[in-house]
């Protein structure tokens, strides 16, 4: 498939992702191609009219559907697919001048298609997914294995999945209404919660900084609804508020830093933001951010891509019909001192744990960096993968026969 064949515009109807991922260097950003899946990936510089002609990636043989950008390398990007597989990508350094068709590795596993792909925060090289086979499988992207594989804890289909800060837990939110907190190494559930919301429409659940669980979704009157809830009890949401009747999903990007949780839903023109406090009521309302068109999806900035002199908190990218459009959130203050209130420590591209250190059983916390002078990204390191295209397929923890994984260096390495 060739850039050429892309069609008019972002997938109209495609799981529920945000359809966008965006790290200081790159913004990807789902579209619709014929005879296959594809995406794009975009220089920061080369947003706002999307050009048709622009190289895509297209290797899947059905549409994407989700992408995420790896957290330790500004040049590595994983993407799932109707196809049933999930394919990592090696971006070059200055972005795409030819339409990219061969992934780095190749990751098959699911019997069915690939909603959700979520790289580990603290540990190289390991990458969740998760599909309508009702299966999370946990991947060392370095060897090609599959080593973990909960496909016995949910009876249908999974909206999200969520690492903790230091990734030793998962939360993940499912179609039948019930949200899961996870120790996928010990392939143990800690805490659940049935009927988080009772409305039939998607959920989502993320963990915040202290350890609890927000969830966004829907009443049984169809009103979207936002709580937050602790872990260790979840009998009852430390706060449940409701917001309206709107259709549109409510996608949560949350900012541990300044613990601010902005909702944009698909469809809405506006998005409204809320500070998690450990204070009644919680979950405080700060502002609606609201525009003219409405947003099929978005993408939102890490911490260390922001322009800290301009006092930028966070940057999002909103996609429309044949647009990506950043819009720019600002404290409004003047000063020549750096902010250490709206800056703390932030995480950084390094990995704290290499990927068989993880598997292992050790948790590492993140590696913070500071922007007093700002992010100066350094070289990004190659993805290097094991080569195993000679190799018989190896087998899974779970006994499943797993397929061989292309692979482009001989040895081990890290993203």
């Amino acid at each position: 498939m060739t850039s050429a064949m892309m069609t008019s515009g972002f997938p109209r109807v495609t799981w529920n992702s945000s359809f966008c991922a965006v790290n200081p260097r790159f913004v990807a950003i789902i579209v619709e191609a014929s005879g296959g899946g594809a995406f794009l990936v975009l220089p920061l510089h080369k947003t706002g009219r999307i050009d048709k002609s622009y190289p895509t990636i297209c290797g899947h043989t059905g549409p994407v559907l989700d992408i995420n950008w790896c957290p330790h390398s500004d040049q590595v990007i994983a993407s799932g697919s109707r196809d049933c597989t999930v394919m990592v990508w090696q971006i070059p350094e200055n972005g795409l001048t030819l339409s990219l068709t061969e992934p780095m590795v190749i990751l098959e596993g699911h019997s069915k298609r690939v909603g959700i792909v979520a790289w580990h925060p603290t540990a190289c090289n390991v990458l969740l997914s998760a599909g309508c086979d009702n299966a999370v499988i946990i991947w060392n992207v370095g060897t090609g294995e599959a080593l973990i594989n909960l496909d016995d804890m949910h009876s249908d289909t999974i909206y999200n999945v969520s690492w903790n800060r230091n990734g030793s837990l998962i939360c993940m939110a499912s179609k039948d209404k019930k949200v899961r907190v996870t120790d996928p190494r010990k392939q143990e559930i800690i805490a659940e919660k049935e009927k988080a919301h009772e409305g039939a429409r998607p959920m989502r659940a993320i963990f915040v900084a202290d350890g609890n669980v927000f969830t966004t979704g829907f009443s049984r009157m169809s009103k979207r609804q936002l709580a937050l809830w602790n872990p260790k009890n979840m009998q009852e949401p430390i706060a449940l508020h409701g917001m309206d009747t709107s259709n549109g999903i409510l996608l949560p990007f949350y900012d541990p830093d300044t613990s601010i949780i902005y909702l944009c839903g698909k469809g809405d023109s506006s998005f409204r933001y809320f500070e998690i406090t450990d204070e009644s009521p919680y979950v405080h309302y700060l502002n609606t951010f609201s525009s003219k068109e409405p947003q099929r999806g978005m993408g939102y900035m890490p911490k260390r891509g922001l322009d800290i002199d301009k006092c930028e908190i966070a940057r999002f990218f909103k996609l429309h019909e044949r647009t990506c459009k950043p819009i720019i959130m600002t404290v409004p203050r003047e000063s020549d001192f750096f902010q250490d209130d709206l800056y703390p420590d932030t995480a950084g591209p390094e990995a704290s744990l290499e990927a068989e250190e993880w598997f292992e059983g050790r948790n590492a916390d993140l590696f913070l960096i500071s922007l007093k002078h700002g992010y100066v990204p350094g070289k990004n390191h190659d993805l290097k993968v094991k080569n195993l295209l000679d190799n018989e397929p190896s087998v899974n923890k779970k006994g499943g026969l797993m397929g061989p994984t292309k692979g482009v260096a001989d040895g081990m390495g890290t993203v």
